[in-house]
């Protein structure tokens, strides 16, 4: 279950709200949210293989990263059972 969000914009993609950053992806972005949302364990984002599910590394160790599309992601660190700091990201 999402407990945090990492800013307002992604918390306004999970709560239906029309953004101007996200728009041209928003509704992949909300099933991409609902999934992490229902997920209880780390595991459950492993599918669809499309997630692409990563742990990462660097200055964002810790985290994990599900594919929104080949330039955006979602992270999150995920602690018994929840997310926390999700936020949608063009990371690279």
């Amino acid at each position: 279950m999402i407990q945090s969000f990492g800013n307002k914009e992604t918390e306004a993609v999970f709560k239906r709200q029309r953004t101007r950053r996200f728009g041209a992806f928003q509704k992949p972005a909300l099933v991409k949210l609902l999934m992490l949302h229902a997920a209880t364990r780390i595991e459950d984002l492993r599918v669809p293989p499309g997630n692409r599910l990563e742990a990462l590394k660097g200055d964002r160790a810790g985290q994990y990263s599900i594919r929104i599309n080949q330039q955006w992601r979602i992270c999150f660190r995920f602690e018994n059972g929840d997310a926390y700091d999700v936020e949608i990201s063009d990371y690279h």
